[in-house]
């Protein structure tokens, strides 16, 4: 493990209940390597569904994004600042994430324009892909 959640929070924003990444694996270039053990114990199960808890896809971008996040703000050039979402495009969800599994999240960054990054996104639980997307996130100050 590159980094914990302790690492994490200094590089993001994010706090409970709102932080999705539990670790970093790796952090390389313009790829991360992220992690969120899905418990059941977050709050979020409470309504989604409650006699069929499956995580909300737009949790599961959100935690795409978040690992999109500390990725570009681990560059020198962004360190300090904050992330916010600034598209999605192409998302496509193709397995339930359920209490229980450890969602991989493997971002791309395939390129800058400015403060803006454009990356490639998936989420896997194993080897079964469960949600890909194209994801833009923007460096404010």
């Amino acid at each position: 493990m590159l980094m914990n959640q302790d690492d994490i929070k200094k590089i993001i924003p994010h706090r409970d209940p709102f932080i999705l990444v539990d670790e970093v694996e790796v952090l390389d270039g313009d790829k991360i390597v992220a992690y969120k053990n899905v418990t059941g114990a977050e709050d979020f199960f409470r309504g989604h569904f409650p006699e069929y808890p499956v995580m909300p896809g737009v949790l599961i971008v959100e935690a795409l994004a978040q690992a999109g996040a500390i990725q570009i703000l681990s560059k020198e050039a962004f360190r300090g600042k904050i992330a916010f979402f600034g598209g999605i495009d192409n998302c496509r969800f193709k397995r339930q994430v359920v209490p229980g599994d450890r969602l991989r999240l493997e971002v791309t960054l395939t390129r800058m324009r400015g403060p803006v990054g454009f990356a490639s996104a998936k989420a896997y639980v194993g080897s079964e892909l469960a949600v890909s997307a194209d994801i833009i996130c923007v460096v404010g100050t």
